[in-house]
């Protein structure tokens, strides 16, 4: 018998590739069971091809960030439109690289400590977050209950002496009114930050979330629209912003941007190989990460379709319950990408959302709050200064009554069947059907 050592590699990877396929092909099955019903919140996109694309990573040793990266963020950018894409670790990651490189002070026309930054009531922990932990102070709006987004009066409300941005959240990738929000940030001046960790793959009249405002941050988790297992990515157009961020993004150091010669000839006494020119963190992705991100990326329209057909069923087969229920609502002008298929009980509904979840539950169906909902409710908030505007009542009665379940690229008819029939049943039960 041949030994291993006295094989070709190229034919031992075809072996390794082939193996992980065929490993898949047996073991991988995420589809709906009537038999042993699941309804999961997210089930994997990635399969055989990203795990190869992964494991050859490995296969090499070159699994630190480098050509892999480079590539899907150039991939990445171009499919969208934009100039430039800074990957990182994570999406949070990306929220935090994102604040972190406009209050940074080589930032033209950025933030400075004590700034205010306008943010939903009905956001994620790490949209707030990073505001705090560079010294800027969040002041909390209401959202529009039908949209369930950043409602533009209430921003105009809150603007005051010391508010220099706006980090909108398009709600479980429900496109915010880009036209107001535009309008309002160019009138008084205010830099526009997107946080579309929940909402790749959406537009608004034709133009592509994450391209609006100064920076866009996306994030590649394992359950969103597409996956590089953790991941994220900050988009922009401004040269000099995402300079800035590929020197933040790790140590802040030189080596990654694209015009290092500018560096180098300011300070030509220090070693190039190690000059460090800024603060900075250790948000780098890994090649394996970048090479996972080229494989799903062709494969995200086609997971954004589906969640598309999928929440329009749901709408259509629901509304026969709209006494009780109110459903998001897709912005006018906009292409909704559906990250879940959020529900908000009314208030004079003769049943407690817990009551449903739970009903929901044990019938294998999984659900979720809506993101965290409201975020001034949170205790983690009381600690840090911040400011409220209105009693949030939009954002508290998401908190209080809504849920949402899974809508993902491996929901098919049976499975939505199955959530709608459990619905009914719940409906049924209680003499309301």
């Amino acid at each position: 018998m041949t030994s291993t050592d006295d094989r070709n590699p190229a034919d031992l990877l075809e072996i390794v590739r082939d193996s992980v396929s065929a490993y898949c092909a047996a073991a991988h099955d995420f589809g709906f069971d009537p038999d042993a019903p699941v309804v999961r919140l997210h089930e994997p996109t990635f399969g055989a091809e990203e795990i190869n694309a992964a494991l050859e990573c490995m296969l090499t040793t070159h699994v630190t960030m480098g050509r892999k990266v480079k590539a899907f963020e150039r991939e990445f950018a171009d499919l969208f439109g934009w100039r430039h894409g800074v990957m990182n670790n994570s999406g949070s990651s990306a929220n935090l690289l994102a604040i972190a490189g406009l209050a940074n002070p080589a930032a033209r026309d950025g933030l400075k400590p004590g700034d205010e930054v306008i943010v939903p009531a009905l956001s994620w922990s790490t949209t707030v977050w990073p505001l705090i932990q560079l010294g800027l102070v969040p002041v909390i709006v209401d959202i529009d209950p039908l949209t369930l987004n950043i409602d533009p009066a209430q921003i105009e409300r809150a603007i005051g002496p010391k508010t220099r941005g706006v980090m909108i959240v398009p709600v479980y990738g429900n496109p915010c009114d880009m036209d107001a929000i535009t309008d309002l940030c160019r009138r008084h001046g205010l830099i526009l930050i997107e946080d579309c960790c929940e909402a790749l793959g959406a537009y608004y009249d034709g133009k592509p979330l994450g391209g609006f405002g100064r920076v866009g941050t996306f994030s590649f988790y394992y359950s969103h629209h597409m996956t590089t297992l953790e991941g994220g990515i900050c988009v922009t157009d401004d040269f000099e912003l995402a300079e800035l961020y590929r020197i933040l993004r790790a140590h802040g150091w030189v080596r990654e941007v694209e015009d290092q010669q500018v560096w180098y000839d300011r300070y030509p006494h220090i070693d190039k190989r190690f000059l460090f020119v800024n603060v900075g963190y250790n948000l780098r992705p890994t090649e394996l990460q970048g090479a996972m991100g080229s494989v799903q990326l062709p494969k995200l329209a086609g997971f954004v379709d589906t969640r598309r057909a999928n929440a329009a069923w749901f709408a259509r087969d629901l509304s026969r319950f709209g006494e009780f229920f109110d459903f998001q609502q897709e912005t006018p002008k906009g292409r909704h990408s559906w990250f879940g298929f959020p529900i908000t009980v009314r208030d004079e509904a003769p049943f407690a959302v817990t009551d449903l979840t739970a009903s929901l539950n044990r019938a294998g169906i999984e659900t979720r709050p809506i993101i965290c909902g409201n975020i001034a409710l949170q205790p983690a908030l009381k600690d840090w200064p911040h400011r409220v505007v209105g009693d949030l009542r939009n954002g508290t009665r998401v908190m209080t009554n809504a849920f949402s379940f899974g809508n993902h690229q491996a929901i098919g008819e049976q499975a939505r069947s199955y959530v709608t029939d459990r619905i009914g049943a719940f409906m049924r039960d209680r003499g309301l059907a």
